[in-house]
């Protein structure tokens, strides 16, 4: 059986903790591989290797380390039908939609290939009498990135991109579940001429993240994945004297007024909501019809879309999504829906018990629908992260503007109008972090930044675009004075100086 090892100084590394996790193929539900899971030894080696190539790394000039990027884009694009592949035989989301996986991580690459521009400082000539004052962006040393199974390639090239970039080296924890992905990216940076130990990769479970949470000599870390657990990654980094960015879980909201496009919103939604199996944190599980007369015309038009909307294998070109990633998370969205049905919710259309012909062990299921879902029950309140949409029927704007805005979480919104004075009032005033006009899943473009609100991200910079540069560097400021002449001397002072 195929085994999937470490990437460590530059290298495929065997582990030697004798600890192994099976790695499933979500369209027959057969275990095609197994992966190492590290011992805090082997995670100590990676940060000794990227703690050895930081000093050469970080004096790299940024235009040099930007070649490197240019170079890696390629190399990736040049590779992309391979890296999809490879994704979805472990994923299981269809092919299209693991491109497009590796096309986001990509966006943030072509954005860190500016980073000489993004790195320069502020300065300010004659700030005082003779005094000049102005500001450096230095990388941190080594950092890390613990990233979650639903994009294996997007949201690691989001985190390392700008870190490396910036002239960090990195350690990569990525999900055990689909691993093979990220270890193909880390092999392409080194071709890209990045030098061995900048980027590295290390599978594991909570005992590797508990070694990069603790470990003395990673300086900043970068997650994503439940809310719960963001918020321990959070606590337990910040205990050990880290810097920590920490996404979460989400329950995004779609509003629907009743002048919306009505059929442009059928289209959103069902792509929105069940695209990827709605594994996807920014997917939109919650529409919130403003009024009766839309509720039941929206109610009507998902009932007639929903049949047309094929499950199928991740190698099928014409399904729309495809199998969960494993077993146990099949059972986790299928426990949601009956939750949902014990809570008193109507269940529209069920989508448990779906068979697949000739992979009726693959972890498929169904789309569903509930209707009239309360605020008050939990399957609202959590996050489902399944091919699952909730309708909340709202009587007016303000009670659809408080849904998202009371929620726990606030990663993001979209509203459907056409009238532009409500949009722009419900873009400032609601409560979420990322929020889309006539936009089913408002990800921000790779020079802005994303992170929500809420129990959806702890921690104060977001990722990817300037923020991202931020949290991957710290600022020194320095204040200079060159005398006249060597004759030119200042009186001795006891107070704080100023710049009169």
């Amino acid at each position: 059986m195929r085994e999937i090892n470490h990437f460590i100084d530059g290298a495929s590394f065997t582990g030697a903790s004798g600890r192994f996790g099976d790695v499933f193929n979500p369209n027959t539900g057969q275990v095609q591989a197994r992966v190492q899971l590290a011992a805090e030894n082997e995670l100590d080696q990676a940060v000794q290797a990227a703690q050895a190539a930081f000093e050469d790394w970080s004096n790299v000039n940024p235009q040099r380390r930007a070649r490197v990027m240019f170079e890696f884009k390629r190399l990736v694009e040049a590779n992309m039908n391979e890296l999809a592949e490879l994704l979805s035989s472990e994923h299981g989301k269809v092919i299209a939609d693991s491109k497009g996986d590796i096309q986001r991580g990509l966006e943030v690459i072509e954005f860190a290939c500016g980073i000489p521009h993004a790195l320069k400082g502020e300065y300010t000539y004659g700030a005082g009498p003779g005094i000049d004052v102005y500001s450096m962006r230095q990388p941190l040393g080594v950092v890390a990135g613990i990233t979650p199974f639903n994009f294996p390639a997007m949201i690691p090239m989001w985190m390392f991109g700008v870190a490396i970039a910036v002239g960090n080296t990195f350690i990569l924890k990525p999900s055990e579940r689909d691993p093979s992905v990220p270890v193909r990216l880390a092999e392409l940076m080194l071709e890209a001429g990045a030098p061995k130990g900048v980027l590295n990769v290390v599978h594991g479970d909570k005992t590797a993240v508990d070694a990069i949470l603790t470990h003395p000599l990673v300086r900043a870390v970068s997650f994503v994945g439940s809310s719960d657990i963001a918020h321990y990654v959070f606590r337990m980094g910040a205990e050990h004297g880290k810097r920590v960015q920490a996404m979460g879980g989400a329950k995004n909201h779609g509003i629907v007024l009743p002048d919306a496009d009505m059929d442009q919103v059928i289209k959103d939604l069902t792509g929105a909501a069940y695209g990827s199996a709605g594994e996807r944190c920014m997917a939109l599980p919650v529409v919130v019809p403003v009024g009766q007369r839309t509720a039941d015309e929206l109610r009507e038009r998902l009932v007639s879309e929903i049949p047309s909307l094929k499950v199928g294998v991740s190698t099928d070109a014409e399904a729309h999504y495809g199998p969960v990633v494993n077993a146990a998370h099949k059972a986790r969205v299928e426990g949601w829906i009956q939750k949902g049905v014990d809570e008193g919710a109507e269940l529209v259309v069920d989508g448990r018990g779906f068979k697949l012909q000739g992979h009726e062990d693959g972890y498929f299921i169904g789309p569903s629908l509930f209707d009239h879902v309360t605020p008050e029950m939990e399957s609202y309140r959590e996050e489902i992260f399944g091919p699952v949409l909730q309708i909340v029927r709202a009587a007016s704007f303000e009670e659809a503007l408080a849904l998202p805005s009371k929620h726990q979480y606030g990663n993001g919104v979209a509203i459907f109008t056409q009238n532009g004075r409500a949009a722009r009032d419900f873009a400032a005033r609601v409560n979420v972090g990322m929020v889309g006009i006539n936009v089913p899943i408002p990800v921000p473009v790779a020079y802005h930044t994303f992170g929500g609100w809420k129990r959806s991200a702890f921690g104060d910079i977001n990722q990817h675009g300037m923020e991202g540069v931020r949290f991957w560097t710290k600022t020194k400021t320095v204040t200079a004075r060159w005398p006249d002449s060597e004759l030119e001397h200042a009186d001795s002072s006891f107070v704080i100086p100023t710049m009169r």
